[in-house]
């Protein structure tokens, strides 16, 4: 049976790019990076044009750039560096979230298309506010945030600015000066390099506290000897996504719209999710009336589809998703929706397969269904 991907928001396939920048590090340059022989210098090197690389995909400097092992750490330090009274969304990762329910914190609500009102960030600061976090790009819905004005909000005010990037690489621009970012986290595994490596841009002059303590590694923000390969390997992705991606997106999102499309018109009693909102344009998250998500999950995959029913890092919950819950679905609505998320493996054959496979097997599951009918 022949296999088809449909679940690049959760993961991304290493690329051959990416694979054959990372190889010879692994096997090759083997220095700590650290260390002044040759050995370490050619991993310095190494490193430090990784580092420019990802910097010119975040249009930063590279001393602005601080090597990690993913989004989750990168949100982490931002938010827990920070400390104070943060202001986050409803509909943040995971990572932000229990972060931020460290310290003082105050979530906003967004509206049915899944964004929040710059507005009600404005009203929420305190006297203590240090931070405020928002999202670029929402992994679930796919939901694009008016980051720059809220950017804009946090300037004015004198704290500082966190966005969780991690679903925008390579699926939207990112100018970190243009929308006021103070920090802002990537994860590799997003855009094709492997898991276990991402980077977080720190303003030039900002003061963040450490979350793991050692050496003076990453200009003493991360202790730890780096992760070389993971940051050749990131650097690779960057390159990738700084000379061709604005390239790819209208092809994304021309594959979606044909997804989008031929399922409403095809599927009665379905819905997409915070469609009348401006979207990265590989995400779609659609709603099956009388349809558990998790059976038509598995009746997909048993067809050869991989698709997901919300967040992988939430993967295996009972709950409904916490983020359509707060664009206002009910739980049923919230247990009925399927998140496909497009990628470059993708093309116009897999997407009607795809659709073929949804039609066949929402039929199934309706009639074994009474309640719907």
């Amino acid at each position: 049976m022949q296999r088809y991907y449909f679940d690049h928001n959760a993961t991304t396939p290493v690329s051959p790019e990416v694979l054959e920048a990372m190889l010879p590090v692994m096997t090759e340059v083997f220095g700590n990076p650290s260390s002044i022989h040759h050995y370490g210098q050619a991993a310095r090197a190494k490193l430090d044009a990784a580092r420019r690389q990802v910097a010119a995909m975040l249009h930063c400097s590279d001393n602005e750039i601080v090597f990690t092992s993913g989004g989750t750490e990168s949100d982490n330090l931002a938010i827990l560096g920070i400390g104070g009274h943060v202001i986050t969304t409803s509909i943040e990762h995971p990572a932000v979230l229990a972060s931020a329910d460290q310290l003082s914190v105050t979530q906003v609500p967004v509206d049915r298309s899944g964004i929040v009102d710059p507005d009600a960030i404005r009203n929420a600061i305190r006297p203590d506010t240090k931070l405020i976090t928002v999202m670029h790009v929402n992994n679930e819905l796919g939901t694009i945030q008016p980051v720059e004005e809220i950017g804009r909000i946090a300037r004015d005010a004198g704290f500082a600015f966190h966005s969780d990037g991690v679903q925008a690489a390579g699926k939207v621009p990112i100018d970190v000066r243009a929308i006021h970012a103070d920090i802002y986290a990537i994860s590799g595994h997003k855009i094709y390099a492997p898991k276990g490596t991402g980077a977080l841009f720190i303003r030039k002059g900002l003061n963040l506290r450490p979350q793991m303590y050692g050496g003076s590694h990453e200009s003493r923000h991360r202790a730890g000897t780096q992760n070389v390969a993971g940051a050749v390997a990131l650097g690779a992705a960057a390159q990738w996504i700084n000379q061709h991606a604005a390239a790819e997106w209208p092809d994304l999102a021309a594959l979606r719209d044909r997804l989008e499309r031929s399922i409403l018109s095809r599927v009665a009693d379905t819905h997409v999710n915070a469609a009348g909102s401006l979207r990265a344009p590989n995400v779609t998250n659609i709603r099956f009336d009388g349809i558990d998500s998790e059976a038509l999950l598995i009746a997909l995959d048993l067809r050869g589809f991989a698709v997901s029913a919300g967040s992988a890092c939430s993967s295996g919950a009972q709950e409904p998703s916490p983020v359509l819950i707060a664009i206002g679905l009910t739980r049923e609505q919230a247990k009925s929706s399927i998140r496909f998320s497009l990628g470059r493996s993708n093309d116009a054959a897999q997407v009607d397969a795809l659709i073929d496979a949804v039609a066949e097997s929402v039929a199934h599951l309706r009639k074994l269904a009474p309640a719907y009918a």
